[in-house]
């Protein structure tokens, strides 16, 4: 059985799933999904997706403002407090830092990511980190935070191995794959797969993005979080079980849920 960790299931396109979202998750439970992290990217889309998403009890949800959307979307701390707070909320983000695409909004997404980290700690739930092209003031800003005692993951990784060890080692976090790492071209993020242990791994999809070989091309979708974790599997000499079943209890573990 699979988790998938960070999906956007308020995203999918419908239409191949006659409109609706129980179609989505039934594909993803025929595929052996037990449970799915659906994750918020904006204040404004929040109530929506948790509407959503309430009648399955495999899916759990997220709040928080992605980096790449508080310049456009202005953080109500208020707001994100109230909802972040909420019981069926498990997590914080996403949250964090991207300098590749949006280098002239560094101050306003670091005082949104600061924020984020205090009131992850205040509720005591964990963090889940967007960052590309910022690994040092991603690093160093958590630990200022002291974002080791609520915890997290650092999501989509695609950066260095250094960056991995030193979220592990000095924050107590995770790493979350994705289909990326079966591209092609993705032989160095192959090797910072083979190198991390598995206990500290997650699998995810990032649907409807990111679709993982041999599905690359679609959209993406839960029920694909299979083909990540054989591509984890194959990287680290180990058996599809092994990973399946390590990735949940670490899932489990990480957000304080119950299988």
């Amino acid at each position: 059985m699979f988790v998938d960790s960070h999906c956007h299931l308020d995203k999918i396109n419908l239409e191949p799933f006659n409109g609706k979202l129980s179609g989505v998750i039934d594909a993803a439970r025929a595929a052996k999904v037990q449970h799915m992290l659906c994750i918020g990217v904006t204040l404004d889309d929040f109530p929506s997706m948790r509407e959503q998403v309430a009648e399955f009890p495999d899916v759990s949800i997220s709040c928080g403002v992605h980096p790449l959307y508080v310049a456009k979307h202005p953080l109500n701390r208020e707001q994100l407090a109230q909802w972040a707070a909420l019981p069926e909320v498990v997590a914080i983000g996403e949250t964090g830092l991207d300098y590749y695409y949006d280098p002239e909004s560094r101050p306003v997404q670091q005082e949104s990511f600061q924020y984020h980290i205090e009131l992850a700690n205040e509720l005591d739930k964990p963090l889940i980190i967007h960052t590309r092209d910022a690994r040092e003031d991603t690093i160093a800003m958590l630990r200022e935070g002291q974002a080791e005692r609520c915890g997290g993951v650092l999501h989509c990784f695609t950066e260095s191995l250094a960056m991995a060890q030193q979220a592990i080692e000095h924050l107590d976090f995770y790493i979350s794959i994705s289909g990326i790492a079966s591209f092609r071209n993705a032989t160095e993020l192959r090797d910072v797969v083979k190198a991390l242990p598995l206990e500290r791994l997650l699998i995810e999809t990032d649907s409807p993005w990111l679709a993982p070989v041999p599905h690359r091309g679609k959209e993406n979708q839960p029920a694909y979080v299979s083909e990540v974790a054989k591509c984890v599997a194959d990287v680290k000499e180990l058996t599809l079980a092994e990973v399946a079943e390590k990735t949940s209890e670490n899932f489990y573990n990480l957000f304080k849920r119950v299988r």
